[in-house]
């Protein structure tokens, strides 16, 4: 982090981490112009807008949502590198909701997904959250296989939820603060690490 990006940081503002080679930070408005939107754009037949992402953002400050961001590093000479990916969590009732999760097509299947996902359920933990759970398109398997490896389970179907055209499988993951969550996440962030 460069000495500017020190000074204009806020105070109590979160900082990033490293997962697996790739930097988790929280997600900023600017990112939405910064890659944010593109993907996006390729990642859903009818994308969000800007400003249901600034929205969103705006919820972080309240406590009711958290947005974060994946970056693969640059040139190694403390830029930030591209945005290439995100994902959102909404908080209610103790329990948390995963909104969406996506990666740039250049950069799905290696590791920034699960990056994302750790960072959520860390985030998840640290708030008190008992549960979480998510939507996942029946076609998209391989999504379905990550959420399994974080201990989601089928718990329903939604007819027809996404796009009035293709049902969506409810998955919940239960008992996450309980000790032997938390070693799955352990498990998952050094798989992720080697």
């Amino acid at each position: 982090m460069s000495v500017i990006e020190r000074l204009l940081r806020r105070e109590g503002e979160d900082t990033s981490t490293t997962i697996g080679g790739v930097t988790i930070e929280p997600m900023r408005r600017r990112d939405l112009r910064h890659g944010v939107m593109d993907i996006e754009a390729v990642s859903y037949p009818r994308p969000w807008s800007q400003g249901v992402f600034e929205s969103e953002i705006a919820q972080v400050r309240s406590g009711g949502r958290r947005y974060l961001v994946a970056r693969r590093s640059s040139d190694g000479g403390g830029r930030r590198g591209p945005v290439v990916g995100y994902a959102g969590l909404w908080f209610a009732a103790g329990e948390g909701h995963v909104t969406n999760v996506a990666v740039a097509p250049g950069h799905q299947r290696r590791g920034v997904a699960t990056a994302l996902l750790l960072g959520l359920a860390e985030d998840a933990r640290r708030r008190g959250c008992t549960a979480w759970t998510l939507e996942v398109r029946v076609s998209s398997t391989g999504a379905q296989e990550l959420y399994r490896r974080f201990g989601f389970a089928p718990a329903g179907v939604r007819t027809r939820y996404y796009e009035n055209t293709e049902d969506a499988i409810v998955m919940w993951c239960n008992d996450i603060q309980e000790a032997d969550y938390a070693e799955l996440l352990e498990t998952i962030r050094r798989e992720l690490d080697r």
